[in-house]
């Protein structure tokens, strides 16, 4: 392991995309501790002292490495463009314009991306809206804070934070964007994964010191067991042979090669969480927008939703992930699409006829392998709700299911990039 990094720094090519990853992070990490104009600093870090609850803002504050609740130049952090993403891609299933654009290649895979990054600052612009007008407020960091957030009520200093937070958001997007046309991996995924490691140091010695060495310990082995499980179920695929018949095209002999289509058991990776935890966030916000409201309806969604420790929150969480999978997972992978192009090529899966039996038992084997990989990101996502009941651990539980799938996700697919450029260069890799 030592060696193969070693080796990575001691090649030329590798070691300039290296370091400049390190420098973009270095930039990121700096920006998301740069305070937005017009912020009360001393105020916002009283605040945040006295406020234990912020599971509202939980998994936005997690992708800004929480910089959202210091209210830096970087508070959105990656988070409207992930939601800028996941909106496309089920936009490209429902609009025939943008699936025509899907399947022209890179031509059409470049205006898509231009799409996003419009949308990206038109969410990003509604969320510095909303954030910044909590804070004026008040009531960005709860009811308990009684401090001013902001130096001055005025329009000008609103309408400056608005436009600040929003500039960061585009500069964000050219950060990752640098990183992968000139670095190592996935520009978007390394910013998301170093905003998630930012918090984890302080929220595992958090558990230290208010809970003691014992529960400490505790935490730890279930952290490692969880990264072992992660990394078991993440690596783990279904591949289904594929033998392509052989075939005249001119003057030249094609095919006769055999290959395998890999399914692997989290098809669907982390999005099936994000979803659920943004749906069960707008109750929690509309409670917070009415919070001396006596609407029975409002009344049960603080009781039963706010909190997250309630079972019926869990179980609503459980469920809504598990059909998020399974509703992802049929977007995603078309085994109609899969079938017809395997026909055209003179492909077939051994034992099973080209066509319609293809696309059925492709069907068959993806709705199966789904189910186990549903139930995984259901279990690891409810670990940190668990642990709250179990250990009593704040909101700031380290081994969280979001934050660890993250970590473990990012950090493999790097791995096997940097380990695949090694091996071009004749050198052992890291997982060797």
């Amino acid at each position: 392991m030592l060696s193969a990094f070693a080796n990575a720094f001691r090649t030329p090519d590798l070691r300039r995309k290296l370091l400049f990853v390190l420098l973009i992070v270095l930039i990121f990490r700096l920006g998301s501790q740069v305070p937005t104009p017009g912020v009360h600093v001393a105020n916002v870090q009283a605040c945040l002292q006295d406020v234990e609850d912020q599971g509202l803002y939980q998994l936005v504050n997690l992708f800004s490495g929480g910089a959202l609740l210091q209210l830096t130049i970087f508070a959105l952090g990656i988070m409207p463009y992930i939601t800028a993403s996941i909106i496309l891609q089920l936009l490209v299933v429902v609009i025939p314009r943008l699936d025509t654009l899907k399947k022209e290649g890179q031509s059409g895979q470049t205006k898509i991306t231009q799409y996003t990054r419009y949308l990206t600052l038109g969410l990003a612009l509604l969320q510095a809206t909303g954030i910044v007008a909590l804070a004026r407020a008040g009531t960005l960091l709860g009811t308990t804070c009684d401090r001013d957030l902001l130096h001055s009520d005025s329009t000008a200093t609103f309408l400056t934070m608005v436009i600040t937070m929003t500039a960061g958001t585009a500069v964000i997007m050219w950060l990752g964007e640098l990183i992968t046309d000139r670095g190592i991996g996935n520009g978007m995924s390394i910013l998301i994964f170093c905003q998630v490691v930012a918090t984890f140091p302080a929220s595992l010695w958090k558990v230290q010191t208010t809970e003691g060495w014992v529960t400490f310990g505790i935490v730890m082995v279930i952290g490692l067991m969880l990264v072992a499980a992660v990394i078991f179920i993440e690596q783990a695929q279904r591949r289904i042979p594929v033998q392509y018949a052989r075939r005249m095209v001119g003057r030249k002999m094609f095919g006769g090669s055999s290959t395998y289509i890999p399914l692997k058991v989290n098809q669907a990776g982390i999005i099936p969480v994000i979803f659920a935890s943004s749906l069960l966030y707008l109750p929690a916000m509309a409670v917070q927008f009415n919070p001396g409201s006596s609407s029975p309806v409002i009344r049960v969604i603080n009781d039963y939703f706010v909190g997250g420790d309630h079972p019926l929150y869990m179980a609503t969480y459980f469920l809504l992930i598990i059909f998020f999978t399974y509703f992802y997972v049929s977007i995603t992978f078309n085994p109609e699409e899969v079938a017809d192009n395997m026909k055209k090529y003179g492909g077939f899966i051994p034992g099973i006829r080209a066509g319609k039996p293809t696309q059925d038992y492709l069907a068959y084997v993806l709705s199966r392998i789904t189910f186990p990989g549903a139930l995984y990101l259901g279990l690891i996502s409810l670990v940190p709700l668990i642990a709250f009941a179990l250990i009593n651990a704040d909101q700031n539980f380290p081994f969280g299911g979001t934050s660890i799938l993250i970590m473990v996700g990012v950090a493999l697919d790097t791995v096997k990039q940097i380990e695949s450029q090694l091996q071009q260069r004749n050198y052992e890799g890291f997982l060797r």
